[in-house]
């Protein structure tokens, strides 16, 4: 039986300045849900947009079920994500493989299942299941990333076991969002080589592909292809001064298990791993072009759109080309709500959904796209701050799956609808229209705060 002063207790763990913000997104998202959706002639009062026979009235219905579900979760005791932590990420993971056989083809989509007159898409879902399922991995006793290539590969199984399923959904652009979580895996102790190498090999490919019609030397060689070996051998040099320095072997030398390791045999390990660093990355190089060859036909436009080596304004370049008109036309404050012309007349595909941002920047200008951003900016930051505070491994692995995932949602739909990023289809969390997003957000969320909630009894 839980006593008034628990109740008490229990009321002032909760981290409300995270709900205020997360209120504060969910009624901003909704007002440009009606700016998108809203057309010249519909009238402007409040109880005919709230109508359920409209899609601004059924994103508050999914609006109102979030909060509930919130509620709910608050609710429950937190020591059960950790027990059953697997069986969901299982579950989740059967649902994933099952998806493709239950659905039919939805806009070149595979990835939602018809419930009634429903459709839900468990690749939303499956993004707080797999942060549990990280958050009880890395919290178990003794667990150790640094120095553990046995657990950072199961770490990352954990991670791709998901993406492959969603890949084959057809849906690209969720899978791409578990990449997120190695920034958890950083903060978590994972060598910043690793990082660094994943970094490189982007790089790689974004300035092969960049200058590869730019050719040297009467045809034999690309720009690219210069530019991509000079990165390579400065990599290398960089990390022959990081890592086979004096100082740095002596340091390797006495954190190693054995202490039989000399200098001698320490450098010639690390100058054969820098070697298969740079023939790696040069195999990357080569291999690039063959990748985005192997793409599909939209998204290797999309690929070379945005690296600007195809001008497609009537294809692959429509949408960002029609967002950015959007966007502009807002000036600083904007045309105000409903007032929108560019959305009105329909002009940005999809901008209920993947492109909803341009709505905010067309209705509220400047200053309104400030203030959404400064809004997720502020979740971000506090999501970081709650995740410093835990006590448990469990609680801050899971925190930082959290603000991983969210961070990756935020930067790249916002980047895609200024152009800056490849278009793949990511919704905007709390604003992009759909049940199945804002559910998964929600409990992303919530159970970090129900998490969080209970460090209180982990304190005492």
């Amino acid at each position: 039986m839980v006593t008034t002063s628990g109740k008490k207790s229990f009321m002032a763990s909760i981290d409300w300045l995270t709900i205020v913000l997360y209120l504060a997104l969910l009624a901003m998202g909704w007002m440009s849900i009606c700016g998108a959706c809203y057309e010249y002639g519909e009238p402007k009062d409040l109880l005919s947009l709230a109508s359920f026979s409209t899609r601004t009235g059924m994103q508050l219905v999914w609006i109102a079920s979030s909060i509930v579900l919130g509620v709910i979760v608050l609710m429950l005791d937190d020591r059960i994500f950790d027990t059953f932590a697997y069986l969901i990420y299982g579950v989740l993971l059967i649902l994933l493989f099952a998806t493709p056989f239950l659905t039919h083809d939805i806009k070149g989509s595979l990835s939602w299942i018809k419930v009634g007159s429903f459709s839900i898409q468990p690749a939303e879902f499956a993004k707080f299941a797999t942060s549990l399922a990280l958050a009880k991995f890395m919290g178990t006793y003794g667990f150790r990333l640094q120095g553990s290539w046995k657990n950072l590969f199961m770490c990352i199984a954990l991670m791709v076991v998901p993406m492959v399923l969603i890949v084959l959904q057809k849906e690209t652009g969720s899978a791409l969002v578990y990449l997120s979580l190695f920034l958890m895996l950083y903060r978590e102790g994972m060598p910043g080589s690793v990082l660094f190498i994943g970094i490189a090999a982007v790089a790689y490919i974004i300035v092969g592909l960049r200058f590869s019609e730019i050719m040297l030397l009467g045809g034999l060689v690309s720009l690219g292809d210069v530019l991509v070996v000079l990165m390579i051998i400065l990599f290398s040099l960089g990390m022959v001064f990081v890592y086979c320095r004096p100082s740095a072997l002596i340091k390797a030398q006495e954190h190693s298990r054995s202490t039989m390791v000399s200098l001698h045999s320490l450098r010639l390990r690390r100058y054969f791993y820098i070697g298969l660093f740079a023939i790696g990355s040069l195999a990357i190089h080569v291999s690039a072009s063959t990748l985005v060859d192997h793409l599909a036909d939209h998204q290797k436009k999309r690929v070379l759109v945005l690296l600007g080596l195809r001008d497609d304004p009537n294809g692959v370049g429509y949408n960002q080309i029609q967002a950015k008109i959007a966007i502009g036309s807002g000036g600083l404050a904007g045309k105000g709500f409903l007032n929108g012309t560019q959305t009105k007349l329909k002009y940005v595909p999809e901008q209920e959904t993947d492109f909803i941002f341009c709505t905010v920047g067309e209705e509220q200008g400047f200053i309104g796209s400030a203030i959404v951003l400064t809004l997720f900016l502020g979740l971000l930051w506090r999501l970081i701050y709650v995740s410093e505070r835990q006590p448990t491994a469990f609680g801050r692995v899971y925190g930082y799956c959290v603000f991983s995932i969210f961070t990756f949602h935020v930067v790249i739909n916002v980047g895609m609808v200024l152009g800056l990023m490849p278009v793949i289809g990511i919704p905007l969390p709390f604003f992009s229209y759909g049940g199945s997003s804002l559910w998964g957000f929600t409990l992303l969320l919530f159970l970090f705060l129900r998490i969080d909630a209970g460090r209180t009894r982990l304190l005492h």
